[in-house]
């Protein structure tokens, strides 16, 4: 199991339960209407540990299977709400086969492949090709409107965005690349979804020794870089400084990542009023 950008956990099947940060924090009062749950409650022989994450657990449940567990008993039901509504719109994601244990326990399929990440660490040439690829997922994922009952950006879009989609929550299975990590999804512009993305690919620290975080530190500039280029312009840079500035309340960041967000940030506004 690896840590991706913004210290979150990742791993080859899906993240661990948990994680939500400055992005869904800075709405959590917001009054949020919740569609009635049309997933199904199931039943199934869970067997050996495949992951754990902060606060949860990932196990396998039977061939095709893996179920996601809350150490703490908190529901993660509305994530399954909307992984299931993304893949109602044709949205590349793991099918959900169901909740349970109060919506503590989320039973999806199991989807195999390496992340997005791992293979362009050992293939660095393959970076422009999914950088590309993970612009291409952005692209499609505002197609779908968001459901009334995600909470919302003050931006007033009224897209679904996923708000920690890159290169650690991409799963390169044999049909495609799936996209996982759904906590933070919400409604907004789907600008500030892209800055997003890149406020993770340029900010938060590899969790790495110091050398290793040097000769890698090449590599993810140019990713940042490759991605962002089909987005440039004044749009673009002020999403990129305001997503930037809300990721330094995120209570994971250090303070050195906090400061890369400021700078970041002024690069941003420094762009955009040129």
């Amino acid at each position: 199991m690896t840590r991706g950008p913004g210290n979150r956990e990742s791993r080859s099947i899906t993240r661990g339960p948990g994680g939500s940060n400055a992005f869904a924090a800075q709405y959590a009062n917001e009054a949020i209407r919740h569609a009635p749950c049309t997933i199904s409650f199931v039943t199934g022989e869970v067997e050996s540990l495949i992951a754990s994450g902060r606060d949860g657990d990932i196990f396998a449940c039977g061939p095709d299977l893996v179920l996601r567990k809350t150490r703490d008993g908190r529901s993660i039901e509305d994530e399954a709400r909307v992984m299931e509504y993304a893949a109602d719109h044709g949205y590349p994601v793991p099918a959900i086969k169901g909740v349970r244990a109060g919506g503590s326990e989320i039973v999806m399929e199991r989807v195999d492949g390496p992340m997005m990440m791992s293979v362009m660490a050992k293939q660095p040439w393959t970076l422009p090709r999914y950088a590309s690829m993970l612009a291409d997922l952005h692209d499609q994922l505002p197609e779908i409107p968001a459901p009334d009952w995600v909470p919302k950006l003050p931006d007033d879009g009224d897209r679904l965005i996923h708000l920690d989609l890159h290169p650690m929550n991409v799963i390169l299975s044999h049909h495609g690349p799936v996209v996982i990590d759904w906590a933070n999804a919400a409604a907004g512009e789907a600008m500030s979804d892209i800055a997003a993305s890149c406020v993770l690919l340029t900010c938060p620290e590899m969790p790495a020794p110091r050398l290793v975080q040097l000769l890698a530190q090449p590599a993810r500039a140019y990713l940042a870089r490759a991605f962002a280029r089909r987005y440039r312009g004044p749009t673009f840079e002020s999403c990129l400084a305001v997503m930037a500035e809300m990721k330094t309340l995120d209570p994971n960041m250090t303070a050195s990542e906090v400061a890369a967000c400021h700078r970041l940030a002024a690069r941003a506004r420094s762009k955009g009023a040129a």
